[in-house]
Order: structure tokens, then C-alpha cells, then sequence
């Protein structure tokens, strides 16, 4: 699952060497030598090398260490072996063709993104439920028949080319769009002409992560850029710091500005916001994912060409704080500072000494997740045990009325300008596909613009929250969902999902392969762990760091409630998670291999000595991990990195790891190296499965005929390994 985490942008300056680190060349590449595992099935083997690192005192071998070069020959046909295992295993099982079938029809249904205004039109994403890509649409009344504007699924015959973001110019005239090849995260930038789908001349690289921030005049923005790859007119160096630049429409990207850079430290990394009155270039800076820093240019009779006089308005590196708009200089934002479940401030820039912020909205018991300032007031929204509530609040703070929401699940959006009237969110649960809403910021008035329609049955299941204690004895929420008439007799399949990382809350949120499981008569478990962001800043941090033991352990603990509540059994529960939850999934498997039937690792980080080598934007991660070049961290992250922490002999439960050739945020060296250690390690016949993407990166983007060609595989190995309907025995 792609989630806020890892889509923020955090993006470091240097490549750090590891602590006394040596520097061996093994040979590299596969080697005629497999080892049995399942009938029918061999491993491909790779050459263990005989690289040693050193940290410390200790001597850590890393013998896939050639696989971090990723195009190299040798990897590229391990790579092709992995592949030319696992898919003719997925596709010989019986339950994999119905499955996708499902799949397919399930996904054919219409769905909206939220409409917001700009100008005299509105812009909205939508999907006929057959098209690969969402079409980005405009009308001149959101009851008015719309127009395409952007249509992705034109860009390639593979639908692998994706619009990866857009923003539209305040007046309306112009919307800039990025487009990433294969999932990449690397993005070129087009301007587009609203009023008859015409490029400009314009095209922007050396992008990752960032957006673009519109003057309000519609003729120019500002965006961050990494420095250009030498001898690469298109490639940026993302091992370096980004630098904000000043684009004018119509001009080609080397005539540029570059108007802001961080000079005196090495790994911030400044983004560009412009406020709705165009008087404010608001500077946030990024080192982490605990803490940021704002500075604030002034924009009042600025001219292309001349320099900016940003002033450090918040660099204290003390908090994490969100621009959320202004009132003349009177700047307000979202802020955990002396409060870790947030609060709203408002800062008075005459002068902006700490002595002239006041509270416009107090820390509650609540966790702020999101906030805007729209149509002059504040619209909050805010987690009650991992699920949305929403508050108006006029402009001084005062509470106006909360909005009322079709049940317990998720909100998003309310996106919007300071003098706009109305706005726009969507509500999603479980059993819910998102519908969209439209609210009026005066009079509180909420209509429905878009309820999609889906063939799934949901007032057939429910959903219920239990609480349950992890190993240090704190109450940890999980939401289950399954079948009314579900019986509880211990052998019900089930499906425990799981992140934890990056102060990112887990909330219900409807998917058709969990509606697909649901229908197969299986149960669905999310757990909402400590590294969250569902209790707040206290919540996220302790789940960071020589604390992130605590993730696996109410992970574990998750697991063990639901067998000891006699929902299922070890043999029928199975374990799910991608990314931070990627690694959720590999060290919690490595550490209670008895208690898990299947798992399902996906673009995991599971090098948790080297993670940060491969780009700055993953050193940034150390926020939450740490860094294996510090003593006190290095001692954390051995303990538990799954790459080191396989041992041999040990039968662990039968894993299929997916990862993308094409991933540039979690390299896919990660989930080789753990693939290549778990199969050489494998105690018993349970297989261990590696599925690589071609065509494809981190999850952003992904088609939906790729999205059903891999949920029909996950599920069916499910099926397979948790003796299902339809899935062959497990040898075991």
C-alpha cells in the first residue's frame, strides 16, 4: 500500500559511508546450484559473496551484496529465473482464474476524485470502471456535461505511463500535470492549456516528489528540482539537496530561476507554497518525518529576476508544522509543537516573536490529522481511535458544528481556498467505496455529488473495532470486518494487515481484493500500531527508532489475540503489508514464524543497515529507523533487519515477496536480498516466492490490469497455502 508515508518529500543531501565499512568485490551471478523446495519447484540460486561489513565491534556479513546493482546481468537474469518460478506456480493455481475474474468485475465501477474550483470550472479525476488510468475532467458547472482534459490512458498502449499529479492555476486558464514512465517517481512536468487541451512549449525535469505552487496570476510558479546528472539533460541527482526554482510559462526550464537553496546543513530540503493573496512564499523545509522548518519570503512587489529575503519564522527543528493559510500577515498552521496531537496557531508576522502566535485551536483528546482554512474558517479533521470525525471552526477558534459523516470510517479532502464558499470530501469504510461530497462552508449544507455503485454486498458483512494489550500491556485498536453470519469457530481465513511507520494512521478505507477476500468467506484484520499516527505524535514516536521492536510486538500481539479469541488458527492466518509495512511483514515472520500460514512482504524495506544508501530521499527515513553508521541505532536495526536476521534451517511460513524493477523510492534490492537469503535459509518445503514487476515502481500509478494480474496471484497463493476452496494443498 503506497499510504502518506513514503509519498512525502524528504530528500537528503550525501550518500553516508557505513561506519569502517570495507569494500570487497565478490563475484556475482547465479549459479548452476538449486535447492529443492515444493514439488516442481527449484530456486535459482545467486553467488553468496564474501562481503564483511564492520559497525562498531561487530563483523556483519552481506553476501547479496552485488545485488544492489540492479541492471546488472547477473541480477537482471536472477531477476528473470525469480519470475519464470513464481508465475507458472501462481497460474497453476486452480482458484487463481476465478479470483481474477472477481477482480475484474468488482473493479468495473465508476469513481470520482473530489471536484475543486478554480476560476469559473471545476476539475475532477474520474473512471468509467473499465479504463486503466483516471481521466482528469473540466465543466463550467459541476451539473454541466464535463470535457477531458487529460485522458493518461492515451500516454502509453501499456497503460504504465501515469498522470502522477496535477495542479490546476487559480484563475483557471492553465494546469500543470506530471507524468512518470513505469512507476517511477521521477516526473516530467507539461503546462496545458484549459480552453482547448493544447501543450506549451513547456517541459520540466529533475523532479521527484514535489509539487508546483501557482501565483495567483496564473503565469508563473515555483517548484523544487534536484541538480542534473552530468552529461543527462533529464536526469536528476537525487542524492543531492533540491533547490527552489521560479518557472514563467512559456520560457524553457534553463532560463529557470533559482531562488532559494539550503546552504548551511546538508540534508534539509526546501518546498514552495504561495499563499491564496499571493503576498507569501511559504518555505517549508523537510529533514524527517518528526520535525520541520518554515521560512516565509515576502512576495509584495517581487519581480522575476530579483532576489528573495526569506526570514527563518520557524527553525527551531522542534515540531512538525503545516501551512494552512493567512489572513494578511497573520499566518496560521497545524502544529504538533506543545502538542502531540496537534493544535492550530496563528503567528503575527509584526514581529514573529514566539510571545505574538495565540491558540486559535486547542489540543483535544483528538489527533489532528488534517486541517484547512477555507471560506474563512477552520476545517478540522480528527482521529477517535483510528477513525474520522470533523469540526468547523470559525476563524478565531470558536467551534461552529461538527459534520455529520455516513458512519465510522475515513474522510478526505476539504481542500480549498481561503474566500472559496464550498468544498468537497469523501467518505469511505470498508464496506463503503468512496462517495463524494459537496459543503457549503456557510451554511453547513452537505450534498451528495458522486456515489459509486459497486456489485458487492456490503450490508452482508460488518465491521467492528476490539481493543487488545501488546507485550508491554498498551491498548492497541484493530478493526475486523467479515461475513454477519460468520461463524467463530477458530478456522476462519484471515488476513491480518499491518504498517506502523511515519506517523501514518491506519483508517477504513474500502479495496475490491479485500471485498474479493470478505466474499470468499474470509476475515480482514487491520491493526493500528505504535509508529502511527492515530494517538498523535507520542504514538508515532514511540514505535521509531530503538523503539520499533514495539511495531512487531503489537503486530505479533495482534495475531495472537485473534487466535486466542478463537477467530482463526496459525495455520489459517496470514499476513499482509507493503512498504514500512513490508518490513512489518519480513521481521515478524522471521520472529514468530509458528504463528503465521502465509505472508505477503510487498516493496518492503528489509535492509535496514543499507536502506539509506540508495538516495537521500531514503536517508530521510532515518527519522524513523535511525542510521546504522550511530551506535545506539546500529544495535536496534541488527536486532531486527530481516536481510540479517534469517537463520538456517528454520521453517518459515510460505512468503511471496513482490517488488518492481522499476521502484525508485524502496529499491528492489531490498526485497532480492531478503528473497535470495529466505530461499537459501528455508527449512521445510513451504514455498518462498519472489515476483518482480517490470513495469512498474512503488504502487503509484500501477494500471488496473496490472493491480488485478497481482492481487489474483496474492490471493491465490492465500488460497493455496491456507487450504481454501479452489487452492491446491500446501506441501508441507
Amino acid at each position: 500500500m503506497i499510504l502518506r508515508s513514503f509519498c512525502r518529500a524528504v530528500a537528503l543531501l550525501v550518500l553516508w559511508p557505513l561506519a569502517g565499512c570495507a569494500t570487497l568485490s565478490p563475484p556475482a551471478g547465479p549459479t548452476p546450484a538449486a535447492k529443492p523446495v515444493a514439488p516442481g519447484l527449484r530456486y535459482p540460486a545467486f553467488h553468496r559473496g564474501t562481503q564483511l561489513d564492520h559497525y562498531f565491534g561487530e563483523t556483519v556479513a552481506d553476501p547479496y551484496r552485488a545485488m544492489e546493482k540492479v541492471d546488472d546481468p547477473a541480477v537482471r537474469a536472477w531477476v528473470a529465473a525469480q519470475n519464470q518460478l513464481a508465475e507458472p506456480y501462481l497460474a497453476g493455481i486452480p482458484a487463481r482464474g476465478v479470483l481474477k475474474a472477481r477482480l475484474e468485475h468488482l473493479w468495473t465501477y465508476e469513481r470520482y476524485g473530489l471536484p475543486s474550483r478554480h476560476g469559473q470550472r471545476y476539475f475532477y479525476q474520474r473512471n468509467d470502471g473499465l479504463q486503466n488510468q483516471s481521466v482528469l475532467y473540466v465543466t463550467d458547472a459541476l451539473g454541466a456535461p464535463p470535457r477531458v482534459l487529460i485522458d493518461p490512458n492515451r500516454f502509453s498502449a501499456d497503460a504504465t505511463v501515469s498522470l502522477a499529479d496535477f495542479v490546476i492555476a487559480p484563475t483557471g486558464e492553465l494546469v500543470a500535470y506530471a507524468v512518470s514512465d513505469g512507476g517511477t517517481d521521477w516526473k516530467t512536468w507539461h503546462i496545458r492549456r484549459v480552453t482547448d487541451g493544447v501543450d506549451l512549449t513547456d517541459e520540466l525535469h529533475f523532479t521527484k516528489f514535489t509539487s508546483v505552487a501557482w501565483m495567483p496570476d496564473g503565469k508563473s510558479f515555483f517548484y523544487s528540482r534536484y541538480p542534473a546528472v552530468a552529461n543527462d539533460a533529464r536526469r536528476g541527482d537525487d542524492r543531492q539537496q533540491v533547490t527552489v526554482y521560479h518557472h514563467q510559462v512559456g520560457t524553457a526550464q534553463s532560463t529557470d530561476q533559482a531562488v532559494y537553496a539550503i546552504t548551511d546543513h546538508a540534508t534539509r530540503n526546501p518546498y514552495a507554497a504561495v499563499s491564496d493573496d499571493g503576498q507569501w512564499l511559504i518555505l517549508t523545509l523537510s529533514d524527517g518525518f518528526d520535525q520541520n522548518a518554515v521560512h516565509v519570503a515576502s512576495l509584495a512587489g517581487w519581480e522575476p529576476g530579483n532576489a528573495l529575503q526569506p526570514v527563518r519564522l520557524l527553525d527551531a527543528w522542534d515540531a512538525l508544522y503545516s501551512f494552512l493559510g493567512n489572513n494578511g500577515r497573520t499566518l496560521y498552521f497545524s502544529t504538533t509543537v506543545e502538542a502531540a496531537r496537534g493544535q492550530i496557531i496563528a503567528i503575527d508576522l509584526e514581529p514573529p516573536v514566539h510571545t505574538h502566535w495565540r491558540t486559535v485551536v486547542a489540543e483535544s483528546p483528538q489527533t489532528i490529522e488534517g486541517a484547512a482554512y477555507v471560506g474563512g474558517h477552520f476545517i478540522v479533521r480528527v482521529l477517535q481511535d483510528a477513525r474520522s470525525q470533523v469540526r468547523i471552526y470559525t476563524a478565531d477558534g470558536h467551534t461552529r458544528v461538527d459534520v455529520p459523516l455516513p458512519g465510522l470510517g475515513t474522510v478526505d479532502g476539504f481542500d480549498g481556498r481561503s474566500e472559496d464558499p464550498e468544498t468537497f470530501f469523501s467518505y469511505t469504510d470498508y464496506l463503503t467505496p468512496p462517495a463524494i461530497y459537496r459543503y457549503d462552508v456557510d451554511t453547513g449544507a452537505m450534498t451528495l455529488f458522486r456515489a459509486p455503485t459497486v456489485d458487492f454486498q456490503g450490508v452482508d458483512y460488518v465491521t467492528e473495532q476490539v481493543f487488545y494489550s501488546s507485550k508491554d500491556g498498551t491498548r492497541v485498536p484493530m478493526f475486523l470486518t467479515y461475513r454477519r453470519d460468520l461463524p467463530k469457530d477458530s478456522q476462519r481465513p484471515t488476513l491480518l494487515y499491518g504498517y506502523g511507520g511515519f506517523d501514518v494512521a491506519l483508517t477504513p478505507t474500502f479495496s475490491v481484493p479485500m471485498a474479493v477476500w470478505l466474499e470468499s468467506g474470509g476475515i480482514y484484520a487491520v491493526a493500528n500500531l505504535r509508529g502511527g499516527g492515530e494517538y498523535g505524535a507520542l504514538w508515532h514516536e514511540s514505535g521509531t527508532k530503538a523503539h520499533k521492536q514495539n511495531v512487531f510486538d503489537d503486530f505479533i500481539a495482534a495475531g495472537e489475540w485473534l487466535v486466542h479469541s478463537g477467530w482463526t488458527s496459525p495455520n489459517r492466518l496470514a499476513i499482509h503489508g507493503r512498504s514500512n509495512g513490508g518490513l512489518l511483514i519480513g521481521a515478524t515472520l522471521l520472529q514468530r514464524p509458528d504463528l503465521f500460514a502465509a505472508a505477503l512482504p510487498g516493496v518492503g524495506v528489509l535492509d535496514m543497515l543499507r536502506y539509506h544508501t540508495a538516495s537521500a530521499n531514503a536517508r530521510g527515513w532515518s527519522s524513523d529507523y535511525g542510521l546504522s553508521e550511530v551506535a545506539a541505532d546500529y544495535a536496534a536495526l541488527r536486532a531486527y533487519s530481516p536481510v540479517h536476521n534469517v537463520q538456517e534451517g528454520v521453517c518459515y511460513p510460505p512468503t511471496l515477496i513482490t517488488t518492481a524493477d522499476h521502484d525508485d523510492r524502496v529499491v528492489p534490492w531490498n526485497s532480492f536480498k531478503f528473497g535470495a537469503a529466505l530461499q537459501h535459509a528455508q527449512g521445510c518445503s513451504n514455498p518462498v516466492l519472489v515476483h518482480i514487476e517490470t513495469r512498474a515502481g512503488h504502487g503509484a500509478g500501477k494500471p488496473t490490469w496490472m493491480l488485478v494480474e497481482d492481487w489474483s496471484d496474492q490471493l491465490a497463493f492465500l488460497f493455496r497455502q491456507l487450504h481454501l476452496p479452489g487452492g491446491a494443498p500446501a506441501v508441507n
